[in-house]
């Protein structure tokens, strides 16, 4: 996700390259006739990570041309996909992260750092107040409980737990 505009001009840059390296393959005949499988599978991976590049640009472009008059609606998939949120309506909002920190009365420094980390290391009263600050409103939001999901956390805990059971009894018979 592009979070500022020297990643949006370096994005575009890496497009342009990708692009230009896209072209040189194609234009390698030999390579094509030689050995089109491992050819196909060249161009196609440069053909995916342009793709990546000109969603992620053309996103970044759409936010920063938003009409303000309008509310913005971000689609999020997962509550995982909060930070990715906040940093979108940021970005809709046309607000630097300066703005942002004194509107909450932080240092520019912790918005910086609480988006280069994806709000891994904001508490969530921080989050919250982002996200008050930035108008963030769930309209319609649901919740999906997957249990099996759930049960296979449980197993994969489980083992893990057992694991470091035995590591510490092996610890505690080596002392």
């Amino acid at each position: 996700m592009i979070k500022n505009e020297k990643q949006y001009e370096y994005s575009k840059e890496c497009a342009n390259k990708f692009t230009y390296s896209i072209g040189l393959v194609e234009a390698d005949e030999e390579a094509k006739k030689n050995d089109p499988l491992r050819w196909e599978v060249h161009r196609s991976s440069l053909q995916s990570h342009l793709d990546k590049l000109n969603q992620e640009i053309t996103e970044y472009e759409q936010l920063t041309n938003c009409d303000k008059k309008q509310p913005v609606k971000i689609q999020v998939e997962s509550f995982n996909k909060l930070p990715d949120v906040l940093v979108k309506a940021r970005i809709a909002a046309k607000m630097s992260q300066k703005e942002l920190a004194d509107i909450l009365g932080i240092q520019e420094e912790r918005i910086k750092e609480c988006e280069s980390k994806d709000y891994q290391c904001a508490s969530f009263l921080e989050i919250l107040d982002v996200s008050e600050a930035l108008g963030v409103e769930f309209k319609n939001a649901f919740v999906e409980v997957d249990f099996d999901e759930i049960e296979e956390f449980k197993k994969v805990a489980e083992k893990w737990h057992k694991k470091q059971q035995e590591k510490k009894s092996i610890t505690a018979t080596t002392s």
